[in-house]
């Protein structure tokens, strides 16, 4: 399986997938510690973190994937949200608690 194939198979898998540097309770980089915060005020709970810094595959990779320059980035049910700015002025707006609201519905 290459690359391109082991992100498609990722965020199928999982509802909301966050490629990031670290993980969730220890962040490496502000940018991904912001994605993570935002994502908890929004109320996600689960979520699947992929550390890019553990393989640089998937880290160049998720570039190319999206045609997205930097890390963090966001899929939430296969759709590619954008990176951390992206999030922000969407959580500004109530556009983003109103994509996990909705996700949450159709999952439970």
């Amino acid at each position: 399986m290459n690359t391109q194939q082991r992100i498609q198979q990722l965020i199928a898998e999982h509802p909301v997938v966050l490629f990031m540097k670290g993980t969730p309770q220890f962040p490496m980089c502000g940018f991904s510690g912001r994605a993570v915060q935002l994502l908890k005020m929004c109320g996600v709970r689960k979520m699947h973190a992929v550390d890019v810094l553990k393989d640089e595959a998937i880290r160049q990779g998720v570039k190319a994937f999206a045609n997205w320059p930097t890390i963090p980035q966001l899929y939430v049910d296969a759709a590619f949200i954008g990176g951390v700015d992206i999030m922000a002025e969407m959580a500004q707006s109530g556009e983003l608690q109103q994509l996990f609201s909705d996700l949450f519905k159709n999952i439970n």
